[in-house]
């Protein structure tokens, strides 16, 4: 049986390719989900733009809990690692494109 270790041991510079791929593979099939809440909140978020904020809300998401892993680590170095940072932030504008608000669609007799 293949243990997670031996999964994990793949890596493209430091980060485990597993691990990005099982994020991303999470992410994908959860943003239906995710779009229709917030879809019933008023917010439509396309489902491609969930997997454009996969990595960022990662980072916050592991700040927010305390586990700070090599992605984490590196974006939040202030003396290096420009490359990352950039490339977050352009993941934040692209996933933010296309999200806006949209109003209730409920008839007046549901009330």
């Amino acid at each position: 049986m293949i243990s997670i270790e031996f999964l994990r041991q793949f890596r493209i510079f430091e980060f485990a390719v597993f691990d990005l791929a099982l994020a991303f593979l999470g992410v994908l099939m959860l943003s239906p989900l995710l779009s229709w809440i917030f879809k019933k909140c008023g917010i439509h978020i396309p489902k491609r733009n969930w997997i454009f904020l996969t990595l960022p809300m990662s980072i916050v998401i592991h700040i927010a809990v305390g586990h700070i892993t090599p992605l984490t680590r590196n974006f939040i170095d202030l003396g290096g690692h420009y490359f990352l940072k950039i490339l977050i932030i352009c993941l934040i504008i692209l996933g933010m494109r296309g999200i806006k608000r949209i109003k209730n669609t409920q008839d007046k007799s549901d009330i």
